[in-house]
């Protein structure tokens, strides 16, 4: 697996949390609906939950990166932008 920064939208995107520093996220699944300098919000099966970047580290279903969460601390636009 490659890891890596994600310089595109992320809203949209089905990520797999697959490391956390709250153990009880690690395996979530669901559809980013918003991302702020530091969450991102996921939909879960119709349950909205705020997941803070610099916690959890991630993967885009379909896609074989590995994203740290804290490495996207920056507002989207800042981001997309490079």
């Amino acid at each position: 697996m490659v890891k890596t920064t994600y310089p595109h939208e992320l809203i949209g995107e089905e990520i797999v949390v697959v490391d956390a520093t709250n153990p009880s996220l690690k395996g979530i699944k669901g559809k980013i609906i918003d991302e702020t300098k530091h969450t991102l919000k996921i939909d879960v099966q119709g349950d909205i939950k705020t997941l803070m970047k610099n916690a959890i580290s991630f993967t885009i279903k379909g896609k074989e990166l590995h994203i740290e969460g804290k490495d996207l601390i920056k507002r989207p636009e800042e981001r997309v932008k490079g």
